[in-house]
């Protein structure tokens, strides 16, 4: 019998996939937003463990070896040094791409035609048909840095909008294998760019771009990677969407960009400090749209039925001895 422990809130269904599994026991205990301790009397048993995150007293539990998260971030997790036990951990990469690809999609539309100016022109009963509010996506270049889950659905998605896809990535892009998607979704085969740039071709890749999307992880390498070079090697008509990590850009090289018209404008779901203070400038730009980090997030209704599909996945192939989905590798969790 394999025991189960499960932190995160799921719907009865997702929740009843879960207990179906064959050989398996589930004790479940309340979801945390904050740093917390697993009961004495649950730190020996549980073989396997889904948790948005983990106890502060994880290195106790002497039968865990399988840790699967319901996030994608794990920088945040360092400090439990999970690296460095004797288990498997797993992130929840997949389970957010559709989401932040309709984000993505919904913004360049919204950002081409300034549907910020026309919702003041309404609130202020103001009647304008200006050429910017006319204006269409199809026949655009978007330019997704990185191509993981994300920027292969943002993809996907875009090739249906008549757009053509330029990706830039360090090495390449190759088939995806050992990687949780959706059904449907996607781009495994990496058949879909239009053109693909590697590491030291970042000026020419920005410079034919209509629209640029950050699709990679925070780490180390990516923090500030985009400064007022790469901003000024942009188009002055293209639009920056940032649905993967604030830090990613630099802010004052951001603020000035949109200050003096090195870009058209920008979108941005992820911010340099939560909750952004009020007083922060981004928010008066008119040419910004600011949302609160939800482009991908566990409130979806779809989120408790993708998740348990991930974990009763992982929990099949952990169990027959097969390869992991999105297991975490040493190089990641070193460059976290």
């Amino acid at each position: 019998m394999t025991q189960i422990l499960i932190e995160v809130p799921l719907d009865e269904a997702a929740a009843n996939g879960v207990a179906a599994l064959p050989g398996v026991s589930v004790q479940r205990v309340p979801a945390h937003e904050r740093a917390w301790e697993l009961d004495a009397e649950l730190l020996r048993g549980p073989e396997a463990m889904l948790c948005k995150l983990p106890p502060r007293n994880v290195q106790d539990m002497t039968d865990l070896k399988l840790i699967q998260l319901s996030t994608v971030g794990y920088e945040h997790l360092k400090l439990y040094h999970l690296a460095d036990l004797p288990l498997r951990v797993c992130n929840a990469r997949g389970i957010f791409d559709t989401a932040i690809a309709e984000w993505n999609l919904a913004m360049m539309v919204n950002l081409v035609r300034d549907l910020r100016a026309m919702i003041r022109n309404q609130d202020r009963g103001h009647w304008e048909k200006a050429p910017r509010y006319q204006q269409e996506i199809r026949g655009s270049v978007v330019g997704l840095w990185g191509y993981g889950g994300i920027g292969r659905e943002t993809a996907r998605l875009a090739k249906a909008f008549g757009m053509t896809v330029h990706v830039m990535s360090r090495s390449g892009v190759s088939p995806r294998r050992n990687a949780y998607t959706p059904a449907g979704t996607g781009d495994p085969e990496a058949a879909l760019p239009d053109r693909v740039f590697v590491a030291g071709q970042e000026r020419e890749f920005l410079s034919g771009l209509d629209f640029l999307v950050l699709a990679l992880p925070h780490t180390q390498q990516s923090t500030g990677m985009v400064g007022e070079a790469e901003l000024r090697a942009l188009p002055r008509t293209a639009f920056v969407l940032n649905p993967a990590r604030g830090p990613i850009i630099q802010e004052p090289a951001l603020l000035t960009a949109l200050r003096e018209g090195w870009i058209a404008g920008a979108a941005l779901d992820t911010h340099f400090a939560y909750p952004l203070p009020a007083e922060h400038p981004l928010w008066g730009f008119p040419n910004a749209i600011l949302t609160p980090h939800i482009s991908g997030a566990d409130k979806s209704r779809l989120f408790p039925g993708r998740v348990a599909d991930l974990f009763v996945q992982n929990l099949a192939r952990y169990r027959n001895g097969e390869p992991l989905l999105n297991e975490l590798t040493p190089r990641e969790w070193h460059e976290a």
